[in-house]
């Protein structure tokens, strides 16, 4: 659901002729996310747009792991495409991986996009070798690199990508759908509250993300309790979860033991859905450990909202200026998040003020600013593309 505004923005450009190939059909129709721990189908286009493949199979495509699924054909569809380029996302399947040497073996050029960090790097030493030394001979295959954000930009340099080697693609969102949903969601925000059961003036904040132990949701509840201004008395603002996974059920008992009505958990929202809470929301906060990017951030940001995230959120360095648009605390400190919550609630103009900077921010962080950093790689690579 974010990659497809994307392929559909690069296949406006007339000089750019994109197939994508696809190894799993997965998320295309009504599946069930292990970590949602919930069926549900995406209620945006995905297929929609630009042309596209999926690659056969040996097994079945509904599992994903390193070797599944078990795709063939892959040669077959590098020769027959004549491509001059292979824009590879990520190394996480073996097909990834065997489509780049039979690129390299073709003269393909190997374009890399992914998620990694150095902050997400969590091994053992002999795991931590293999794995050094299986990045480093893909970073060597590569011939360009599409940055994501300064986080990734710093791993390809750290495992020896040539600097004028990496081009920033930026992580983005369709900021021109969450703009325009937001927008109509503001005429029926009070509406909106209404129906929630939520009192007119009292503060919001949000957390929409995956319930899983390493978001960190419990960090934040721990951390709002702390707005108690006696450990009883039921703080002001609202505290509401969108999201479902392995960690719900402890959560709604851990707030059951305050025995507050301000904490609320609404489950899963699909895409269409989340832009009324954004908007409806005061702050957004994402406590998550070890998180690669955070797209979730770049969504809110579209409601100008100001955003508290902790400091192993990828998207932090590019997207949330420390106590301009938001607040980055230490990952794990609920004392240092409690401080950032009661910061940015305290002033109701500043908070205004850090939300509209989120959106100045934001603006700057698009498709546009994707499809130039890509023709700075080809332009790189061939030394024709304007």
């Amino acid at each position: 659901q974010y990659q497809a505004p994307l392929l559909r923005r690069i296949n406006q450009e007339p000089d750019i002729d994109l197939t994508t190939l696809f190894c799993s059909d997965l998320s295309a129709k009504e599946y069930r996310d292990t970590e949602f721990g919930a069926s549900f189908k995406w209620d945006v286009p995905l297929l929609e747009g630009y042309k596209y493949k999926f690659l056969p199979a040996f097994v079945s495509t509904q599992q994903l792991s390193f070797w599944k699924p078990f795709n063939y054909g892959i040669t077959r569809a590098l020769k027959k495409g004549r491509f001059d380029a292979l824009w590879v996302h990520g190394w996480g399947y073996w097909s990834h991986i065997w489509a780049i040497l039979i690129a390299k073996m073709l003269r393909i050029k190997v374009l890399i996009r992914g998620e990694s960090s150095l902050h997400t790097q969590q091994y053992g030493t002999l795991k931590r070798t293999a794995k050094e030394m299986f990045i480093r001979r893909i970073i060597a295959l590569s011939d360009a690199f599409l940055s994501i954000g300064s986080l990734n930009r710093e791993f390809y340099i750290h495992y020896g990508a040539k600097h004028d080697a990496v081009c920033m693609v930026p992580y983005v969102v369709d900021n021109d759908f969450f703009q325009e949903r937001c927008r109509a969601a503001s005429a029926e925000r009070e509406s909106l509250r209404c129906s929630l059961g939520l009192k007119q003036g009292r503060p919001v904040i949000l957390y929409a993300s995956k319930m899983t132990e390493r978001k960190r949701a419990g960090n934040l509840l721990e951390a709002y309790a702390r707005l108690s201004p006696d450990g009883h008395t039921e703080p002001e603002p609202y505290l509401l979860f969108i999201g479902d996974g392995e960690m719900r059920s402890a959560l709604e008992r851990r707030a059951v033991e305050f025995g507050w009505g301000s904490i609320r958990f609404f489950g899963f929202k699909n895409q269409t859905e989340l832009p009324a809470y954004y908007d409806l929301c005061d702050i957004f906060v994402l406590p998550s450990f070890h998180e690669p990017w955070g797209l979730v951030i770049n969504e809110v940001m579209n409601a100008a909202k100001p955003v508290i995230v902790s400091d192993q959120v990828g998207c932090a360095p590019d997207l949330v200026s420390h106590k301009e648009n938001g607040y980055i605390f230490r990952a794990g400190d609920i004392d240092d998040l409690y401080r950032a919550l009661r910061f940015v609630l305290d002033e109701k103009e500043q908070c205004r003020a850090m939300g509209q900077k989120s959106l100045e921010v934001i603006n700057r962080w698009g498709l546009e600013e994707d499809v130039a950093g890509l023709r700075k790689a080809l332009k790189m690579l061939f030394g024709n593309c304007q």
